[in-house]
């Protein structure tokens, strides 16, 4: 197992939000687990603040630095800070986020596509 993390803000979201307040961050702390049969498991926290409204859902979407991509895992939806949750990934999909090519993003009613975001990285293991 190993630990991810991902800092989100508006600047690294794509298309770029409106009407986001300055303040506006985030952060994903989670850990992986690879199993058998193609599936691995992440357990995750999700904290954020100053959005320009409620959050209406986060996902963990593939895809590159500026680029959208579709949805991996659904967080939650509606969302609060500090949440935590876990859900099931392919094996597949563990190797995009192994290769930085996956993202973390909260979504509000203000920025349905995605008003923060941030890369996912491994930070250990």
């Amino acid at each position: 197992s190993y630990a991810v993390s991902a800092k989100l803000k508006a600047g690294s979201e794509v298309p770029k939000p409106t009407g986001v307040p300055s303040g506006a961050t985030g952060k994903l702390t989670g850990t992986v687990v690879e199993l058998a049969n193609d599936k691995a498991k992440v357990t995750w926290k999700l904290t954020f603040s100053h959005l320009s409204g409620q959050a209406i859902a986060a996902h963990i979407h593939i895809g590159k630095v500026g680029k959208a991509g579709p949805v991996a895992l659904a967080l939650c939806g509606p969302c609060h800070s500090g949440q935590k949750g876990k859900g099931m990934l392919t094996h597949a999909q563990v190797a995009k986020i192994e290769a930085g090519s996956a993202y973390v993003n909260v979504h509000t009613q203000k920025n349905p596509g995605g008003e923060i975001r941030g890369q996912v990285k491994v930070t250990d293991g």
